[in-house]
């Protein structure tokens, strides 16, 4: 189907994936043409291990909650067939393919333990990078930077999560911002309800004067390189900004 997004998060019982952590919750919402059609999959899952505190500390879904709930093989031929032909939007997609992946593979079905092969990718964690460089580009810094109301995000969820992004998308790359729905209609895990509001985008004149480049000194930068080591001893790991440089050289 022609201009088809899903828009998709995951929730997990902690990270890495290589670690054995396991998928608990999928949330996924459908675009078609830059609007929701209403048609969303959304699941918990039972992942046969128990979640680290501080994952329950983020998503807020305890152990006992999960138990009753099926297992990823249950799901996994409708889940496929949803996203199966479709863009993917997701923040930070290395980490919920990654799980994607696994999930697949830990299933045997190595034809699909590789999703880009059957669904292209758009992560909006790099494309929030390349337009806010230097700057906080979190789900919820993105929605404050974008007026998109998240008020209701006390602790992440998986659908609203997927729903909230692609409010952000859809602001982030301008055109049409409203949510309203195309349709009622609904897969068998019901459907959408109600509509996010329109954001206004306020456009630059093509003219304005270029921004002044302020490059940093010396301290300044030896300064910087102090705080990443005191960062990397304290979280036993080297920082997110020196992993970041270390994949791209």
């Amino acid at each position: 189907m022609a201009n088809r997004s899903v828009v998709l998060d995951t929730e997990t019982t902690g990270m890495p994936v290589t670690d054995g952590h396991r998928i608990i919750e999928i949330g996924c919402v459908e675009l078609i043409g830059r609007r929701l059609t209403g048609r969303h999959f959304h699941v918990y899952l039972q992942p046969d291990r128990e979640s680290d505190e501080g994952a329950i500390g983020v998503h807020g879904i305890t152990n006992e909650f999960l138990v009753g709930k099926p297992r990823f093989a249950e799901v996994a031929d409708e889940f496929f067939d949803f996203i199966q032909g479709a863009q993917l939007i997701i923040h930070n997609a290395a980490f919920d393919v990654g799980f994607i992946n696994n999930e697949f593979a830990l299933m045997g079905q190595h034809e699909r333990a590789d999703i880009t092969q059957h669904c292209t990718i758009l992560d909006t964690l790099m494309m929030a990078r390349e337009r806010h460089p230097g700057q906080r580009n979190s789900l919820d810094a993105l929605c404050k930077r974008y007026g998109v109301d998240n008020s209701g995000r006390e602790l992440h969820g998986a659908l609203l999560d997927s729903e909230i992004l692609a409010d952000v998308y859809l602001t982030m790359t301008g055109g049409q911002t409203s949510l309203s729905l195309a349709g009622n209609a609904s897969d068998g895990n019901g459907s959408g309800e109600g509509a996010g509001q329109a954001s206004e985008i306020r456009r630059l004149p093509a003219d304005r004067p270029r921004g002044r480049i302020i490059q940093a000194s010396e301290a300044e930068l030896a300064e910087h390189q102090v705080r990443l080591e005191i960062i990397a001893k304290s979280a036993g790991a080297p920082a997110l900004w020196t992993q970041l440089l270390e994949t791209q050289q």
